[in-house]
């Protein structure tokens, strides 16, 4: 397998343009990478990247070696999931990444449970609120939270996510409450952002009489935390704009009251992205059935403030 292993090690070097990060997500140290592309060009007798002090380049070889090792790649593990189909028997590791907070509050909960029904499967997840390259980061299953334009991933619908608009009782006795978006923008309410790098300029889609509105809010505060948001709001910094989900216990005891009512917010969708191919592999189309069945349950509990046990 080690011939195999130094060509999936320069795709990732191909992929994430950099011999770190290539190494950091084949868990290995950069040296071994930089080792194994050497060894690979000396097995080739071709230059595969041009390096410098500050950028690495795949040459016209690399680029080609890139698209015959990709389908070598693909090749290997269509045969080990068909094998793995056939026997019943799934195995092998599963890269997913969630938003921090649904990875939190219900992904991370439940891949202890999953990895007891499947004891040979390995999960690693990895929590973020930036934009997820699933691709690019070889990724098998992206939870995502956000209505998703047009994609070449496989996408499927976990759950309809209603979400509000609401601050603390402490910032609304300081600066009053806000009726609708049109209040949000002219009296210069201090919106609580969630913004990361590559981020598009942020706006707040609200329902209007007249459809929906983007109003360019504005605050002193911005985090690319969600979690963090919702501190500052219940610390009366500002209003912030959550899926009902993340925020339920807070506006049910009082902590939160929504805001801007006469102009909520466009709801949201938590889906799950997988490239078509790696659904083809038995352990990922049964991660993902495992994981939508029993995230969407969670997310309808936490809306409703019922408590939802987590079992196989």
């Amino acid at each position: 397998m080690s011939y195999v292993n130094t060509i999936k090690m320069f795709v990732r070097v191909y992929e994430l343009g950099s011999m770190s990060a290539a190494a950091r997500d084949q868990r290995t140290s950069p040296a071994v990478a930089s080792a194994r592309i050497s060894e690979l060009e000396k097995h080739l007798g071709v230059r595969l990247f041009s390096r410098t002090t500050r950028s690495l380049q795949p040459t016209e070889n690399g680029r080609i070696f890139f698209e015959g090792a990709k389908k070598v790649l693909e090749a290997i593990d269509e045969a080990e999931a068909a094998v793995m189909d056939v026997t019943q028997n799934p195995r092998g590791t599963i890269f997913v990444s969630a938003p921090l907070g649904v990875g939190r509050r219900f992904i991370a909960p439940h891949v202890p449970v999953f990895k007891d029904i499947y004891p040979q499967i390995d999960v690693r997840l990895r929590l973020s609120d930036r934009i997820i390259d699933v691709t690019a980061e070889g990724l098998d299953v992206a939870f995502h939270l956000g209505i998703l334009e047009d994609s070449t991933l496989k996408v499927r619908l976990i759950a309809d996510c209603p979400r509000v608009l609401c601050a603390a009782p402490a910032y609304i006795a300081r600066r009053g409450m806000p009726l609708d978006g049109a209040a949000l923008v002219g009296d210069k309410h201090e919106c609580l952002n969630l913004r990361f790098p590559g981020a598009k300029e942020f706006q707040w889609a609200l329902q209007t009489p007249d459809g929906v509105r983007r109003y360019e809010i504005t605050g002193p505060f911005e985090s690319d935390d969600g979690d963090v948001l919702t501190g500052w709001a219940l610390d009366g910094r500002g209003i912030v704009m959550k899926p009902v989900f993340e925020v339920a216990d807070h506006l049910r005891s009082g902590a939160l009251v929504p805001v801007a009512v006469a102009t909520p917010p466009l709801p949201t969708q938590l889906s799950s992205l997988s490239q078509h191919r790696r659904l083809k592999d038995p352990k990922v189309k049964l991660f993902t059935d495992f994981m939508a069945a029993h995230v969407r349950d969670a997310v309808r509990g936490a809306i409703e403030g019922r408590s939802v046990a987590i079992a196989g």
